[in-house]
């Protein structure tokens, strides 16, 4: 048999705070993170705005001269990793360090030092190059620096599967410890690039929301007058253990890590199935492997960006495995309200959904004003709602057709 998986600590931080608390009370308050863009002069670009991470001081939470060796993505990704820590009460020591694994995932990685360092290079010369740019460039940079803060000596990687980053890198972990691998593993994604060049590709794209005039309006998942996604930043950590070890040394058990199914589109580079038929696998693995039926799902957390493609292919997706059960399970998209936080977003949406388990609250889907005939399930509109959720499920899906699904579900 194998090993069942559960979830004794969370981590966020996130554009509507700086931590889980803040940030779900932010949620149920129905605010958005979104905001002109202060990171740099967006002046010359179609969208001057985006869901920033507000106040965040590396210098004051790890020093000046650690924060100075860790690009932004790895720095969300520490500060979240030692709330998670806090909560889960777990002490690494040398009894169980080599038990002990680390797996985050980013879609980009420390594009802000590339980009910074070039700019240093085209200035000043190479030899101006900071030699801390390769290890704050590569996607692991978080994955590694946090196992020499923590003295984490278990399998330790990174993962990149764009947007399905987090769900992914959550999905794996949990497969590490059901092999036997791990005991314990700090999982999850961080993201940061919100950066002109970032922006400017997004926007060639068309993949991009360019309502400047009232940002705050501009992530409106299944809204028929979505035009596009808001980029966000920020970083989600879970604890995952074997019930095992959590029991053994009297852990405080939040909910169960019950089910993970991920597949592929093979169909576009950026864009989604038009019918969401491997999203809809993805989902239909992942309540397999959870042993539940589609009447055991209280709640989706839907990938939800408010572009016109990937919501009215979710939507599909979903009516495909639900059936007429889809119309009675509520869907809401939180990035509504946190932006498009890319790899990191099915990271700190998990945290979402066990808050969802333990609060009995569910999320709204913010902005939405006119219903899309596509789109026509019950989205949660602009309001939370009390509801008893024993089993969430929550999709990403990321470009390269990457899809991925997790479900949470509470601990009996």
């Amino acid at each position: 048999m194998r090993k069942r998986v559960i979830i004794t600590g969370m981590g966020c931080v996130s554009p509507l705070g700086h931590n889980v608390k803040d940030t779900w009370e932010a949620l149920l308050a129905g605010k958005s993170g979104a905001g002109p863009i202060t990171a740099f002069d967006a002046g010359a670009h179609k969208t001057k705005f985006a869901a920033e991470v507000k106040g965040f001081d590396a210098s004051a939470m790890f020093g000046t001269r650690d924060a100075r060796k860790m690009d932004r993505f790895t720095q969300f990704a520490t500060a979240a990793a030692l709330e998670a820590l806090e909560q889960s009460g777990l002490k690494i020591d040398d009894s169980n360090r080599d038990r002990v694994g680390i797996l985050i995932g980013s879609g980009i990685g420390g594009i802000n030092s590339i980009l910074e360092q070039y700019e240093v290079m085209r200035e000043r010369g190479p030899e101006r190059i900071s030699p801390f740019l390769i290890p704050m460039m590569i996607s692991d940079g978080a994955a590694g620096n946090l196992a020499i803060r923590v003295g984490a000596r278990g399998p330790n990687m990174s993962l990149a599967t764009a947007c399905a980053s987090g769900t992914n890198a959550l999905g794996e972990a949990a497969e590490i410890i059901r092999r036997g691998a791990a005991d314990v593993m700090i999982a999850g994604a961080s993201e940061s690039a919100i950066n002109s060049l970032a922006m400017a590709g997004m926007n060639s794209m068309t993949a991009l929301s360019t309502r400047n005039e009232d940002p705050q309006k501009a992530s409106r998942p299944f809204d028929k007058d979505r035009e596009g996604f808001v980029m966000g930043e920020g970083a989600g950590i879970l604890i995952l253990e074997s019930l095992e070890h959590a029991q053994s040394r009297g852990a405080n058990i939040l909910c169960e890590f019950s089910g993970y199914g991920t597949t592929d589109d093979a169909y576009h580079i950026s864009a989604p199935a038009e019918n969401g038929a491997g999203a809809a696998n993805s989902m239909r693995h992942a309540l397999e492997d959870a042993g539940l039926s589609v009447m055991d799902v209280q709640y989706i957390n839907a990938h939800g960006t408010s572009t016109q493609l990937n919501d009215k292919s979710e939507t599909a997706a979903i009516k495909t495995v639900f059936g007429e059960q889809a119309y009675n399970v509520p869907v809401s998209s939180t990035k509504s309200m946190t932006g498009h936080l890319l790899g990191a977003s099915g990271a700190v949406e998990a945290v979402f959904g066990v808050m969802a388990i333990l609060n009995g609250m569910l999320p709204p889907t913010i902005n939405y004003e006119t219903p899309d005939p596509i789109c026509d399930l019950d989205y949660v509109p602009n309001q939370p709602r009390a509801v008893h959720v024993d089993h969430v499920m929550s999709n990403s899906f990321g470009f390269g057709g990457h899809n991925a699904t997790l479900i949470l579900s509470r601990y009996k």
